[in-house]
């Protein structure tokens, strides 16, 4: 491949190489070329240009293949407009020659066409330089085009398209010729050719004036008639034609207006046009309107999916300030459209209609309108609704005149009213929060409008009104408690209208269902009305029978959705619930004979109904409330359930004798036993499985029913990979909505709420707006196919095959299209019965169940029916998974083979070539090994079959499988298939998409089989590897979207295994056009690839998009405006067109995907783009701040009102620069002010929450990058020397702005982030000095915005959780220490105070809007937050008392927080606490003791209180937990703190609490003491009070230390043990601690354990405070004891001194000692920081030996390590003593040798002084000199002597040792021991010759240990 890059063509190389490789050889150099010609030295290419002519004319005839023409076209025409153009008309002749040559054989036709090809290059790049050869051009092209077939006539209606895009106007004298000739190919039978015209017709009607003015209508009657039997390719095309035909009929452009006086068409006219395609469709509507409505042809579906696109086309080609004008009139034509009868010819017909109506408004009004434009139309929408309503209301009121027209209007309008309140709920939804004045405006009167719907004769109509009312509730959760009382309470006023109740209670439903999209719930209370309105309806059902019906349903509708609110509300009704499903039915078999035989239709009627409901309301409990289906609930379910099943075998009976009409209510029970046995174990119901069985098989066997229904479910039991062969993609557009209508089964497309009013309240399918059930018919026929395969593979051998032959003898049985409906049906169900054995993990049965199953299976592979045959493969496979063995897998591929290699017929080779595919998927790879290569040898032989296209696509497709499954075992046959498909992908025509997805398919799988081996060097590897980079580029350039987002996945796939071969400079400018492609999964595939490309190289992916936006400059078009449909640049408004030409501007690719998040509502997209973008940010927003933060403030900015985009590019044609002059001043300002008036849309909301996201994360990605970003003297001076440098600190008012910019929005999520923004603004830039004003922060002067922007988070209408985000800015705002004057801390500070009187107000004292839990988020946030004040105030204070002395000045980093403390008096904080603490110490504490109970273990559930706590309510514990679990640690600390100050001595507070209150609050207080109201508090002592809190604070955080879970934050922990730190330092809390050593011990222990998961400095460091209180505690109290031994009785026997631990045997029990704990806990850390000192830990082969210097934190630990470690033996007798001491002064020995390291400015270390103080401490210790031990302890204290005095000669490989320090602790041990124990020989000499050592030292420092030696 590396000898075709070259400029001329290598023909040496090319002679040498097989046949069959040259096409690609000459591709690839065509590609080499194409790059090379616009780079390369102009005078290069003149001296070789003739040589290049005659070989690129040379390959017009040698017929190459369509991507080898389409290349060479290009570069002959990019060849003369860079070289000389003299010989261009030679070789134009040529092109004309061959083209008019007769020569029709298949062998010359390639030639034809490249010949075809490049003459429409050569226009399209040179225009009018040859002007004047072009009209005996355009007639040579239009005469061949009578005579060309379809692959001919596609490629000449291309070329022509191009020469009208580079002759502009100045082909006028052709453009009726071409017209005339084009048009009648609108209906050509070939799609492609369709596909081609039209867009020849788009580029026409650029200039061609007369298309859009007197052709107009036979324009649109030739895009009716190309619609009908259309594909989908050719609807958008033709679609596009047709809108932007309307739209410039309309609005022409300027430049044409002014040549010719043209009559513009008014709007009525043009939409009257397209209404017409809606209505009649194409059949001519030349009959008068009349006869056309008599005769009731049923309109065209295809056209009327066409038209709808059409429409929306029309719309935004002019764009979206044209829609706001114009919506009024828009929306009521779209209206009628639904209104006319012809559209609602029947229900189904109805529901088309009205979806594609939707369609039409969801995807203009939702994309096209910024925010403030879609509330107005909104108001339109209710406009239109009340006007329909009170048409309604007057025929319903006037019913005494006999009008049938009245009826039919009330009959259209129920369409009309679901399409308005369809989209009024959606716009509502997408609006979310910044819909609130939509509801607050009275003169909209939005909600009355709706709720006067749910009076509407029409259910369909009434639900429609349900479902808007649900929408407006999630947008709005502040409404949800007020609808539905308002609701409940018409229900009640209007109990007797059967309109109302079913109406209402429909509300209800719909309000109920969307309670789990409003994160704040309802209160609980809202349950019991529910409840007790739905007992009500079913005890009055029987009361009047004119109103039972609805009654019944209303009654079960509102309890299946009172279980959505879970298990948490249900459990309290479960006991009624139960009882009203077992009344329902008969109890016993008596009773339902006896039922058979009374009542009339009626009753029957309502019984059904109520028994469906029943069961209805069941499967939502099964479905919502799994957690309360115990065993006994199951037991009780399962009678009514039973009795259900066995009442079916007599619903046929009772139908024959009642009438036909209950045969909807049957169904409709039958389906609801369906779906709740669905979800039931099937081992409940084992007994009744024969019933049950025959009922399914029944079912969907339609043996009762007469017409042909078909299930929906059978392409999502196929595989999702088979879409291609089912056109199952059509899901994955943006058309599907309306596309679904199409689709060949029944009833697809066509769900409605109206067929199923429970799925009102059910969750919605993800990617749907509404939910739209099937109707019941298919409905039925989905459960019972569901149901079968979850029974199946409980069900006996024997059953499965009566089964299995019967399902054979009902398809035998039927014929024609009845046949073909009970096999899909059949097939559904045989697939969901292997599915659940697979599941399952049983098999399929004996060898007569196989042997039946595989006879049905194999007769459907030759079914003419491609969807069957896909089924049977895909049963097949799922046989052999199921099966498993070896043999059978063997038969089944044999079988295939022999029919592959005979058959001859496309239908048996497509399914046999499908069933190999699939019997690999499931088997895999190695299971199917030994059939790998007959498969692949039979399906490459199949994939080379020209004939056919179908089989090439089967064929390929399965290849693609068996490649996917076999992995690496395919190694081997990756070189044949590899060029097999290039040599595919150079052949076949590209109008095959099929075939070049499935080629695309392939290239994927062989690129990732090949996988990681592709980065290497060798031979075979690069020929590989350039093979898969030649694919993809074939693929990519091909027409088909869905063939380039497979070539862009392919890419992707490369680039995961080689990226250094993959080009991303031309790969990125690619992608970036695709992300305005008007396909769905072309958007898809360019993002996702996107996303992978900026994890690893955003930067460069950035860079690359750039030079997207400046080569544009260079084109003719203004901006890059590269138009997704027509290759030239396109009419103006294109620009407009629903993706804007990929419009980069400055902002880069990141503004795009910030645009992109506005129009996308595509999940996967979303998140994909979101990904992007994070990766992008993460890799580039540090170097570049400004970029960044301007692209998230710009999208911040947006208010509705102001565009923020830059004007569009593409505006310009580039028509101007050949028009005449006096045009061309004309049409630049007249477009300049066009574009101006066409703003995009601002952001929405969803986009500005992600921006403000980010700029959390560049905050925290700053926070890691340099210190410079938060601190502005640095970052001043870094700029200074370099201008580039940018930091975070100099962009802070920019941070602020978008902070306060986003918590003051509308919409409530972008307030939660904008709180957070602030919050995290405030903690990283609180301490940054200002160098200006020393002993200032620079946050001080954005006092008065943080401020404004927490105010209106404390409004009374404000929900709690944003309240609760607010008291937690407050309190950092108040703790951050940037405000230094009381009066500006008293405006935040005032804030608080006053929630916290909310707070106080005690619990049902406010009206609720929300679940209660909401109320316990929002008081515990008000306490959380005063507490981290109090914490803080008391920090402050504490600093301010000890400052003076300025010995205890804390080193804790805080301590810079504090520079104003000298301006502000010290207690200023507290001063403002002080008043509150009362209160807030019983709150506190009320709470901590909530979140104690709430801790305990599920089975101490019992002991919690019956009516909950202080802050919870019982119904709501579960969601309360988790509020106390994020704010119990600054409560326990700041309870901690506050015990400590009042040294335990408050009491009264809670002791009386009840009287320091108002009355209302006793009852609220004695609850919380646990008490009945009434009885007075009993006095508890304050020792037991003291108890008591001491319990609760220990006891909450020994739990919390014992497993603090990973997530949790590390403040937790901090705060955690800075509250027992605090406790531990008041006596009282000493002396309970002392007293009960256990307690001690455990808490050392929990500690220890601690230690072992959290190991931040910081943590370790509280922990040793810890321990050092513990230890000091036990001191006191040992010494209290020993001195109260002293004074009582020293006659006693007993010595006090032997008191403490070890007694006098000197043994310390581990568990139990106190001294061993600690011990433990210490080596712990010691050994973490200094892991030489355990000789396991150095012994250890992964133990590196360097001593490193300590840290400064880790000096510190040591140090406070070491003063624990000394004080220890003061805890033990002097036994015990000895026994700790060895160890003790071991480690101390030691750490002094380790740490004693001389430093330059002779600094003491503090592990050394501690160390010394320590040797200190022990060789004074009192205790020891017992007559027992004495000689035990000399012999100790020698040996530390000697062992300090002996490692002490130093060596040159260890840091020089302090000699001071040494010495310090020789004369330590001289001037403190006795001199008997010291006075031994060798250790005198060894001290006197250190001494001497050190006199004669020369450093002054150590001689200035002669003191010491004196004072010895």
């Amino acid at each position: 491949m590396e000898l075709a890059h070259s400029l001329l063509l290598n023909e040496e190389a090319l002679a040498q190489i097989t046949e069959a490789k040259r096409p690609v050889f000459i591709f690839e150099w065509l590609r080499f070329l194409d790059k090379v010609l616009v780079a390369a030295n102009k005078t290069d290419v003149k001296e070789k240009q003739k040589k290049l002519v005659e070989q690129l004319t040379g390959l017009i005839s040698s017929s190459p293949g369509p991507p080898t023409r389409k290349l060479l076209a290009k570069n002959l025409a990019a060849l003369y407009s860079i070289g000389d153009t003299f010989t261009v008309f030679q070789t134009l002749d040529k092109c004309n020659d061959i083209i008019k040559s007769k020569d029709d054989t298949a062998a010359y036709l390639p030639t034809k066409l490249a010949a075809v090809a490049c003459v429409g290059a050569f226009y399209e790049k040179m225009g009018r330089m040859l002007g004047s050869s072009f009209p005996e051009t355009v007639n040579n092209l239009l005469k061949s085009l009578k005579s060309a077939e379809s692959q001919g006539r596609s490629e000449i209606l291309m070329s022509l398209q191009k020469v009208l895009n580079g002759l502009g106007g100045a082909a006028a004298s052709c453009h009726r010729d071409i017209y005339k000739n084009a048009r009648s190919l609108l209906t050509d039978r070939s799609m492609a050719v369709r596909c081609a015209v039209a867009k020849c017709l788009l580029e026409l009607q650029n200039e061609a004036v007369f298309m859009w003015t007197a052709e107009l209508e036979n324009v649109a009657t030739l895009c009716f008639k190309a619609l009908e039997n259309s594909n989908y390719g050719v609807r958008v095309a033709v679609s596009k034609l047709l809108g932007t035909v309307m739209a410039t009929a309309l609005i022409p452009k300027q430049a044409t207006v002014m040549r010719q006086n043209v009559k513009r068409a008014t709007l009525e006219e043009v939409l009257e046009l397209m209404a017409t395609g809606f209505l009649r469709g194409g059949s001519g509507f030349l009959k008068s309107g009349g006869e056309m409505l008599k005769v009731g042809g049923s309109v065209n579906r295809e056209v009327r999916v066409g038209v709808t696109q059409a429409y929306v086309v029309f719309v935004t080609t002019l764009g979206g300030q044209w829609l706001e004008r114009n919506f009024a009139t828009f929306l009521s034509h779209v209206l009628d459209l639904v209104s006319h009868p012809r559209a609602t010819q029947t229900h189904v017909e109805a529901v088309y209609s009205r979806r594609c109506v939707s369609f039409i408004l969801r995807a203009t009004v939702g994309s096209l309108l910024g925010e403030k434009a879609q509330i107005a139309a909104a108001k339109d929408i209710c406009q239109a609704i009340g006007k329909q309503m009170k048409a309604v209301e007057a025929v319903v009121n006037d019913a005494n005149s006999e009008n049938k027209s009245g009826a039919a209007d009330v009959a259209a309008s129920q369409h009309v009213m679901v399409c308005a309140l369809q989209e009024l709920g959606s716009l509502v939804q997408s609006l979310n929060a910044t819909a609130s004045p939509l509801i607050q405006e009275p003169s909209i009167g939005l909600l009355e409008t709706v709720t006067s719907v749910l009076l509407h004769p029409s259910m369909a109509a009434r639900l429609a009104a349900a479902w808007c009312l649900r929408c407006v509730a999630v947008a709005l959760p502040f409404q949800l408690t007020p609808f539905l009382d308002r609701c409940a309470e018409r229900l009640n006023n209007l109990k007797t209208s059967p309109e109302a109740v079913s109406g209402y209670s429909f509300a209800m439903a719909a309000l109920l269902g969307g309670v789990h999209q409003c994160p704040l719930g309802i209160p609980h209370a809202k349950g019991k009305m529910v409840v007790s309105i739905a007992e009500d309806l079913l005890r009055t059902a029987a009361q009047n029978s004119r109103l039972s019906l609805q009654r019944t349903q209303a009654g079960w509708l509102l309890l299946g959705a009172l279980m959505t609110l879970g298990p948490s509300v249900v459990r309290y009704h479960l006991p009624k619930m139960l009882l009203l499903w077992r009344n329902v039915f008969p109890r016993s078999l008596k009773e339902l004979e006896a039922e058979k035989a009374r009542g009339d239709s009626f009753t029957w009627q309502v019984t059904l109904e109520g028994r469906a409901g029943a069961l209805c309301a069941m499967r939502s409990f099964v479905a919502h409330c799994p957690e309360l289906l115990t065993e006994d609930v199951i037991r009780k379910l399962m009678t009514p359930i039973e009795c259900a099943m066995t009442m079916m075998s007599h619903i046929p009976s009772v139908i024959k004798a009642h009438g036909a009409h209950l045969k909807a209510s049957a169904a409709m029970v039958r389906l609801r036993l369906y779906d709740i046995l669905a979800l039931l174990p099937p081992k409940t119901y084992e007994g009744s499985f024969n019933a049950l069985l025959r009922e399914l098989v029944a079912e969907f066997t339609l043996t009762d029913n007469s017409a042909n229904t078909t299930t929906s479910l059978l392409r999502s039991l196929c595989h999702y990979d088979d879409s291609v062969l089912l056109g199952s993609w059509l899901q994955e557009t943006d058309h599907k909505s309306i596309e679904d209508q199409l689709q060949p089964n029944s009833a697809s497309g066509s769900g409605a709420l109206e067929h199923d009013p429970s799925s009102i309240y059910l969750r919605i399918p993800a990617g749907e707006a509404v939910p739209g059930p099937l109707p019941l018919g298919v409905s039925v026929i989905d459960a019972s196919v569901a149901l079968f395969g979850v029974v199946f593979p409980h069900v006996s051998y024997k059953h499965r095959l009566q089964m299995l032959d019967h399902f054979a003898e009902c398809v035998k049985q039927a014929k024609g299209v009845r046949q073909q409906a009970v096999q899909l049906n059949i097939f559904t169900a045989v697939l969901s019965a292997l599915k659940g054995l697979a599941e399952n993990k049983s098999t399929l049965g004996p060898e007569e169940v196989r042997k039946s199953a595989l006879t049905l299976v194999m007769g459907a592979l030759d079914n003419p029916n491609p969807i069957l045959r896909c089924a049977a493969g895909e049963a097949l496979g799922r046989m052999a998974q199921v099966v498993g063995e070896a043999s059978f897998i063997a038969r089944m591929a044999q079988y295939s083979f022999d029919k592959l290699k005979s058959a001859r017929d496309v239908v048996s080779r497509t399914g046999h070539s499908l069933a190999l595919g699939c019997l690999h998927r499931y088997v895999g790879g190695i299971g199917s090994g030994q059939h790998l290569k007959t498969s692949v040898s039979i399906l490459l032989a199949l994939a080379q079959d020209g004939t056919s296209p179908e089989v090439q696509t089967w064929s390929l497709h399965s290849l693609a499988l068996i490649v996917d499954s076999s992995g690496p075992m395919y190694r081997g046959y990756v070189e044949p298939t590899l060029s097999l498909v290039l040599t595919l992908l150079l052949t076949v025509p590209p109008s095959h998409t099929e075939v070049h997805q499935c080629l695309g398919r392939c290239l994927g799988a062989i690129i990732t089989t090949v996988g990681p081996e592709l980065q290497g060097n060798g031979a075979t590897i690069s020929t590989i590897r350039s093979s898969c980079l030649v694919g993809c580029a074939i693929t990519q350039d091909h027409s088909d979207s869905l063939v380039q987002a497979a070539a862009i996945s392919c890419l992707q796939q490369l680039h995961m295994f080689a990226p250094r071969h993959v080009n991303l400079s031309s790969l990125v400018p690619s992608l970036c056009v695709h992300l305005c492609s008007s396909h769905l999964l072309l958007r898809r595939a360019a993002v996702a690839c996107l996303r992978q490309l900026a994890q690893r190289e955003a930067a460069e992916v950035c860079e690359y998009a750039m030079s997207l936006a400046k080569n544009a400059g260079d084109k003719e078009n203004g901006g890059i405006n590269i138009n997704p449909f027509a290759p030239g640049a396109g009419s103006r408004r294109d620009a407009h067109s629903r993706h804007q030409g990929v419009n980069i501007t400055e902002t880069g690719l990141e503004g795009v995907l910030f645009g992109m998040l506005d129009r996308e509502t595509d999940r996967k997209l979303c998140s994909d783009i979101h990904d992007t973008l994070g990766h992008m940010l993460s890799s580039l927003a540090v170097e570049n701040l400004s970029h960044w933060l301007m692209l998230c403030k710009d999208v911040l900015a947006a208010s509705s009102d102001m565009s923020t985009a830059a004007p569009l590019g593409g505006g310009k044609d580039e028509e101007s620069e050949k028009k005449d002059e006096m045009d061309d001043d004309t049409m630049f300002t007249t477009l300049g002010e066009e574009d101006k008036s066409k703003p995009s849309v601002a952001p929405r909301w969803a986009t500005r929450v992600f921006a403000a996201d980010c700029l959390c994360r560049v905050i925290m990605l700053c926070e890691n990058a340099n210190k410079a970003h938060f601190d502005l003297a640095l970052a001043r001076s870094a700029r200074l020397k370099n201008p580039k440098n940018d930091f975070l600190v100099l962009h802070l008012s920019d941070l602020i702005r978008m902070a306060f910019m986003a918590a003051t929005d509308h919409s409530n999520q972008l307030r939660m982030a904008g709180l957070q923004a602030l919050e995290d603004i405030i903690k990283k830039f609180a301490s940054v000095p200002e160098p200006e004003f020393p002993g200032h922060v620079i946050l001080e002067q954005y006092q008065a915005n943080v401020g404004a922007a927490l105010r209106p988070a404390f409004s009374q209408d404000t929900p709690s959780d944003i309240t609760a985000k607010a008291c937690q800015v407050c309190s950092a705002w108040i703790g951050s220490g940037v405000v230094s004057d009381l009066n500006d801390l008293r405006r935040v500070h005032n804030l608080l105070v006053s929630s916290l009187d909310k707070v106080q107000a005690g619990k049902g004292s406010s009206s609720q809007l929300y679940r209660e839990s909401a109320t316990t988020m929002e008081k515990l946030a008000v306490l959380k937050a005063w507490a981290e004040v109090y914490v803080v105030a008391m920090k402050i204070k504490k600093e301010a008392e000890t400052k003076p002395k300025r010995v205890l000045k804390s080193t804790e980093e805080d301590e810079d927080d504090f520079g104003t403390v000298d301006e502000l008096p010290p207690d200023s904080l507290i001063t403002l606490v002080q008043p509150e603490l009362p209160a807030l110490s019983r709150l506190w504490l009320a709470a901590l003791k909530d979140y104690a109970l709430l801790t305990l273990p599920a089975e101490f559930a019992t002991q919690l209180p019956p009516d909950g706590g202080a802050f919870y309510t019982p119904e709501t514990i579960d969601t309360a937990r988790l509020h106390y679990r994020n704010s119990w640690a600054p409560i326990l600390h700041a309870v901690a703190l506050w015990l400590n100050s009042t040294g335990f001595n408050a009491s009264e507070s809670t002791e009386e609490p009840a009287a320091a209150m108002p009355n209302s609050q006793k009852c609220a207080t004695s609850i919380m003491l646990n008490q009945t109201p009434g009885t007075p508090p009993t006095t508890k002592s304050l020792p037991e009070i003291n108890k008591d809190r001491m319990h609760l604070i220990l006891g909450v955080s020994i739990q919390f230390l014992c497993s603090p879970r990973p997530e949790e934050p590390v403040e937790h922990v901090t705060s955690c043990l800075q509250a027992l730190h605090t406790l531990l330092d008041s006596p009282c809390a000493r002396i309970h601690i002392a007293e009960d050593q256990l307690l001690g011990v455990e808490l050392l222990s929990v500690l220890h354990r601690l230690l072992l998961t959290w190991d931040p400095p910081s943590v370790q460091l509280l922990v040793t405070g810890v321990v050092q209180q513990i230890v000091r505690a036990a001191q006191d109290y040992l010494q209290e004891k020993r001195n109260t031994l002293n004074e009582d009785d020293t006659e006693e026997k007993e010595n006090p001194l032997a008191l403490g631990e070890g007694g006098e045997s000197g043994g310390l029990v581990p568990g139990k000692s106190l001294v061993f704990a600690a011990m433990e806990l210490l080596m712990f850390i010691l050994v973490r920081h200094m892991p030489h000192l355990s000789s396991k830990v150095s012994d250890s082969p992964s133990h590196i030996a360097a001593k490193s210097h300590l840290s400064e934190e880790s000096a510190r630990l040591v140090a406070a390590t070491v003063t624990i470690l000394s004080d220890l033996p003061s805890l033990c007798s002097p036994a015990g003593c000895m026994t700790v001491l060895p160890t003790i002064l071991f480690l101390i020995t030691r750490v002094l040798k380790e740490t004693a390291v001389k430093s330059a400015d002779n600094q003491v270390p503090p592990p050394v002084s501690a160390a010394l103080q320590g040797i200190k401490t022990i060789v004074t210790l009192p205790t020891v000199k017992t007559d027992e031990t004495q000689k035990q302890w000399t012999g100790l204290i020698r040996s530390t002597l000697a062992s300090i005095l002996e490692d002490s000669q130093p060596e040159a490989s260890k840091p020089i040792l302090d000699e001071v320090s040494i010495l310090t602790a020789i004369a330590l041990f001289l001037w403190s021991a006795s001199t008997e124990i010291i006075g031994v020989q060798s250790l005198q000499n060894g001290c006197m010759n250190r001494f001497k050592s050190a006199l004669n030292s020369c450093d002054p420092w150590v001689r200035s240990c002669y003191r010491n030696v004196n004072n010895v």
